[in-house]
């Protein structure tokens, strides 16, 4: 009996032991409850819908490369026979099929005007050759081949070939951004004679043969009669500020400011500090749509007048003005993702890659400058390249872009215009803008504080 009740006690004191072993594992196990007292609730990770602080140099030129290791391989640099494909030898008698090889996108356009912009500032923050050569063998590639087509575009202007836009141009659009190319380029010293004769013919077009209103501004008679596009400010200030330094005559720098001038008296909203797209003379109320796209090419052309305007060209500080004015509205109006969205102040309208890569740039670069407060402006700068970045795929594309698109007078033609990889508009402002924003990281620092990426202030 005895043994039968020591048995049993021991089997109690087991039972007891296992259960306070369970209970001690099971407490363990529970983490602890989290909230106010427990944790530091400020540092909980949030859920960023894009990378969110600090890119390194590294990372910002991995992305230029992506960009131009795609382009290099698919805007190719050689004549061809529109029917036999095959190649068309330099000197040769002329070929009437005669067309430049297709590759994704065209050699000769405003957008590509941009994208070798684009190439030469990631030439220069880069250090690497590569950009730059990409820009100066098109270019040459171009500029030689003007005897070839001559007497065609001669004989019939409007003849369907490519050198038509360069040796007959019918719009600011063809002009403007090659020429301010092919001056930058020239500039640089990576052609120079050859473009000369063709940067005369750009400027001859924009200053004297484009349509304007009485008082000089230039103008478009589409989609109504006497209407000024934003558009057109690029297509039009950056060539004239640049022939201004190019040969150091004040009268394209007094044109240029001018063009801004009259642009901003009858398009800026000074309330929303944005711009509409369109303007119609003979139009008593004008719809507002503040078009992202065309806000970049606004803000663009304000960083490229400022970039060689003379500092005692009497129009500067207007003009530096209009640039903070800008800034303050476009920054007002970007997401919480980094994107700004394809109405501006529409923010049901969808995120767009291209205006978000101009804003960048735009920003980072007046920054750079000196012409916005870093401390205000530098971490949204970081958040739209982190944005931006997401868009280039591992081919190189940049995705996200707006196709070109007309002066529309309803929101829908806005709203639904299609993005597309081979919307050439995305290239050359995601080369400005990770070319700038390296020059920036160079130059600033950053920090975490409180969760939040701030500019690192020297003490």
């Amino acid at each position: 009996m005895l043994n039968l009740l020591r048995l049993s006690v021991s089997r109690i004191r087991y039972v007891a032991l296992l259960v306070c072993l369970l209970t001690g594992s099971l407490a363990q196990a529970q983490p602890a409850k989290t909230n106010d007292s427990t944790t530091p609730l400020h540092l909980l990770k949030p859920d960023y819908p894009v990378p969110y602080g600090q890119p390194s140099v590294a990372d910002v030129t991995a992305v230029l490369r992506r960009i131009h290791t795609y382009l290099d391989a698919n805007t190719p640099t050689q004549l061809i026979d529109k029917e036999t494909k095959k190649d068309i030898t330099a000197g040769a008698t002329f070929n009437p099929n005669a067309i430049f090889k297709p590759g994704d996108f065209r050699l000769i356009s405003y957008e590509w005007g941009v994208t070798y912009m684009g190439m030469l500032q990631a030439s220069e923050a880069t250090g690497d050759a590569r950009y730059a050569d990409y820009t100066n063998k098109r270019l040459r590639f171009i500029a030689e081949h003007v005897p070839y087509f001559r007497a065609q575009v001669q004989a019939d202007p409007n003849a369907n070939t490519p050198m038509r836009s360069v040796m007959a141009p019918h719009a600011l659009d063809d002009a403007g951004a090659m020429c301010a190319a092919m001056i930058k380029a020239s500039r640089a010293g990576g052609v120079k004679a050859e473009l000369r004769p063709l940067i005369d013919h750009y400027i001859d077009y924009i200053q004297n043969k484009e349509f304007r209103f009485s008082d000089g501004t230039l103008a478009r008679n589409r989609p109504q009669p006497n209407t000024l596009w934003l558009d057109d400010l690029f297509m039009s200030v950056p060539a004239l500020a640049q022939m201004g330094k190019l040969t150091g005559e004040r009268k394209y720098y007094d044109e240029a400011v001018k063009q801004m001038t009259q642009f901003s008296k009858r398009m800026f909203n000074q309330q929303k500090g944005l711009y509409m797209h369109g303007w119609v003379e003979g139009m008593t109320v004008h719809p507002e749509f503040h078009w992202a796209r065309a806000n970049g090419w606004g803000i663009l052309t304000a960083v490229e007048l400022l970039d060689v305007l003379p500092e005692d060209h009497p129009g500067r500080p207007a003009i530096l003005d209009m640039l903070r004015s800008h800034a303050k509205g476009l920054a007002a109006q970007q997401s919480g993702s980094g994107f700004w969205h394809q109405l501006l102040d529409k923010h049901d309208s969808y995120l767009e890659t291209s205006a978000t890569a101009i804003y960048v740039y735009s920003f980072a670069r007046a920054i750079n400058k000196g012409w916005l407060d870093p401390l205000a402006y530098a971490p949204a700068t970081v958040l739209g390249w982190n944005a931006l970045a997401t868009k280039v795929n591992d081919k190189g594309q940049v995705e996200g872009v707006c196709v070109g698109t007309g002066m529309g007078f309803d929101p829908a033609f806005y709203y639904h215009r299609p993005i597309n990889p081979y919307a050439a508009h995305g290239y050359g402002p995601a080369l400005l803008a990770g070319a700038e924003v390296i020059n920036m990281l160079k130059k600033h620092a950053f920090e975490i504080n409180d969760s939040s990426l701030q500019l690192l202030q020297k003490k």
